[in-house]
């Protein structure tokens, strides 16, 4: 017998919409079924039966607690912001500005407020304008406004505006726009091609060796390799906070005692730091290290003073290499065992550079966004132009120079303060190669406060520039080949150290904002985001687990153009601020952790001599008496805040400007209208697929012509 196919029960009413539908079928197996109307058939089953009161009862207030805990919590926030700027912004709590500080950079910060101002101005006159409906003629078609078409004052002065603006704004800005974007595309296509080449080094496995094992034999005495003499120096000055670690792990390092001999270059002038350096390097003498103190009465010069003096002590001589470390620097023990073998059978060889690594690179957004860029400076440029061309700034510290290439360089010279760029430029002159180790890597700090880093990148920018106003009358009148010239001028100095800030600053900080008044020179898309963002996955290669921080990486670089522009500008013309030198603030994170751990191991082991990483007699009697005024004056002390205006005041006309730029294009074109040609400039939005026209005008005799908004289809 065939199944009954009954659906009636299915459904909870009997009431039937529809028209019923008969099927027969042919098939005996199968009875005649009745099918009601597709409402009823496909009516959603009501979840809410079986649902008595008291349940929807629960439900109700269950959500409306939820609701209230987010509004309580927005409500929390929102109070927490306003009284955090009412705070800092107008009472100036926790705010210090550095009233003998402010000088320094008035001009810029004037020009960016006026800048700031005006851009303003425009912006409500262009919406009032738009309010006004002068951008859409009821006339549909082109046509030249008269004496009454006129709206008041205020329309003749717009109309005005659009004149001069079209005649006088806009060639100059577009002039710019494309300098600029020229200068974009070079400086892209030459980071293009150092990427590619150390793509090429990658899968050619290229990188210096050295023959042979020169430390094979386990008898120090019978090995073949004679330990030449090595002078390692700590420049420092002021460095409480790492003075130690850099004092132990070079006191660590793997070399003869007797072939080896350490400077501390102290240039503080606090006599308490000063104390506890003595008896850090006393402790060590003490232990059979051959480590001396060297202290300035006089502090000229800043660190190529400090190491000037270092090298003009009489017992230097015997010495034929020189390692240098900053007082942040901690290399491994067998750092001199992978340098300077490289010396060895290669007289031309002046100077062999580490790589640096950073123990901090993890503690904020500043410091991961600065591990991108030195990513790509150590991973790209300096072993590109290591492998390819034996020659790149010295970084100032973690390699080893033969002492033999600083003399006949001139040794170190306090002109600039970009000591380091300057001794690496004189002794490529005179034929000394380089050589980079991107295996060899030393840890050290990167500044973890945003004041420290902007100080930072301001003498790493005004330096060389200061330094190619010396050094372009000795590039030109040397021996060197042309096209060593050729990369010193064109690359090295200009490319990577003017032109880059220049246009950075120029293109994304003043003419795409400009962009928001002056349609007639907006920039194509593929300028604003397309190749930025190509550039920036380039840059953040070399550090992989980055990717996430691009785009905080790639705003975070456009708005310190500002800051490196001002620093490339007052090195170019020699302003005040290019020979300023501020000592880069180390936070010692790393220290002060290993220095507590250290304490709680000797407690527990009394007998114990051995150092533990940096952990020195004379730094825990510091750490001591520092805990012992903690418990005294328990006062806590609040971090200061600065509040950067600059950067604040361009941030906020960048992010205006990318509220109003992105949906808006421009066309430009030509129309026959009445036997006269008209020049126009459409800009336009573009809703899914129409594009809708907003302002159409061309100036022609003094005359403003105008039309309607538009539509247009695009596809079908």
């Amino acid at each position: 017998m065939a199944p009954g196919l009954d659906f009636s029960n299915w459904w909870a009413k009997d009431t039937r919409k529809g028209t019923p539908v008969v099927v027969k079928i042919e098939n005996p197996n199968y009875s005649v079924v009745e099918i009601d109307g597709p409402d009823a058939a496909f009516r959603p089953v009501e979840k809410s039966r079986g649902k008595n009161a008291k349940q929807l009862t629960w439900v109700l207030l269950l959500k409306a607690h939820r609701a209230v805990g987010c509004v309580a919590s927005i409500a929390t926030l929102l109070w927490a912001l306003l009284g955090t700027i009412k705070r800092r912004l107008i009472f100036r709590q926790d705010v210090a500005m550095a009233s003998e500080k402010l000088g320094k950079g008035k001009l810029l910060f004037a020009v960016i407020k006026v800048f700031l101002v005006t851009s303003l101005t425009i912006l409500a006159f262009e919406v009032v304008a738009y309010l006004k409906g002068w951008h859409y003629f009821q006339n549909p078609s082109l046509h030249i406004p008269r004496t009454s078409d006129i709206q008041g004052l205020l329309h003749l002065v717009y109309v005005t505006w659009l004149s001069f603006r079209a005649d006088y704004v806009a060639p100059p800005i577009q002039a710019l726009s494309k300098f600029c974007v020229a200068l974009f595309l070079i400086q892209s296509a030459d980071r293009m091609i150092l990427s590619l080449a150390c793509f090429w080094i990658k899968y050619k496995k290229i990188k210096p060796t050295i023959e042979g094992d020169p430390f094979k034999s386990d008898d120090v005495e019978g090995s073949g390799y004679e330990y030449p003499m090595v002078l390692v120096q700590i420049p420092m000055c002021n460095e409480r906070e790492v003075y130690g670690q850099s004092i132990f792990a070079v006191c660590q390092l793997d070399w003869p005692k007797d072939r080896l001999l350490i400077q501390v270059l102290d240039d503080s002038d606090d006599e308490s730091i000063q104390c506890l350096i003595k008896a850090e390097v006393a402790t060590w003498n003490q232990r059979g290290i051959n480590i001396i103190y060297h202290h300035r009465l006089v502090r000229t010069g800043y660190k190529a003073g400090n190491l000037k003096s270092a090298m003009s002590c009489e017992y230097v001589q015997a010495y034929e290499f020189v390692a240098i470390f900053d007082a942040d620097f901690q290399p491994n023990p067998d750092f001199l065992k992978q340098t300077v073998p490289h010396f060895k059978d290669n007289p031309e060889l002046g100077l062999v550079q580490a790589r640096w690594t950073f123990v901090n690179k993890d503690e904020n957004l500043l410091t991961r966004l600065q591990n991108i860029n030195l990513c790509f400076h150590f991973e790209v440029e300096q072993q590109v132009n290591g492998v390819f061309l034996n020659f790149f700034g010295f970084n100032g510290t973690a390699g080893v120079w033969r002492i033999k290439a600083l003399e006949e360089s001139g040794g170190w010279l306090e002109r600039t303060t970009v000591e380091d760029m300057d001794i690496a430029v004189r002794a490529h002159l005179n034929g000394w190669k380089f050589i980079f180790l991107n295996d060899v890597k030393v840890l050290c700090e990167v500044p973890e406060s945003y004041e420290a880093y902007r100080k930072q990148q301001h003498r790493w920018h005004s330096g060389p520039m200061h330094l190619f106003r010396l050094c372009i009358p000795a590039i030109i009148t040397s021996k060197i080949a042309t096209w060593k010239k050729a990369n010193l001028i064109l690359l090295f100095f200009l490319l990577r150290k003017l032109i880059l800030p220049f246009y950075s600053f120029t293109l994304f900080c003043v003419i795409l904002p400009l962009t928001m008044f002056i349609p007639e020179a907006e920039l194509p898309v593929w300028v604003i985001c397309y190749v930025p963002v190509f550039m920036s996955f380039l840059n953040i290669l070399p550090a992989p687990k980055s990717f996430p921080f691009i785009v905080p990486y790639l705003l975070f670089e456009n708005t310190m153009s500002v800051t490196k522009f001002n620093a490339m500008v007052s090195g170019l013309f020699k302003l005040g601020s290019s020979y300023e030198w501020v000592v880069t603030k180390k936070a010692g994170r790393l220290s002060e952790s290993d220095l507590l751990a250290a304490a709680e191991r000797e407690s527990k082991t009394t007998n114990q001599l051995q150092i533990q990483r940096g952990a020195s007699e004379s730094e825990h009697t510091e750490l001591n008496r520092l805990k012992e005024q903690r418990e005294a004056a328990p006062t806590t002390v609040k971090r200061v805040n600065k509040i950067y205006r600059k950067e604040l005041a361009l941030a906020f006309l960048l992010l205006t400007a990318s509220f109003i730029f992105f949906p808006r294009q421009m066309v430009k074109g030509t129309i026959q209208f009445n036997n006269q040609s008209f020049n126009f400039y459409i800009s336009f939005e573009m809703p899914s697929n129409r594009l809708k026209f907003v302002h159409i005008w061309r100036v022609h005799t003094m005359h403003l012509c105008e039309c309607d908004s538009m539509m247009l289809s695009v596809g079908k």
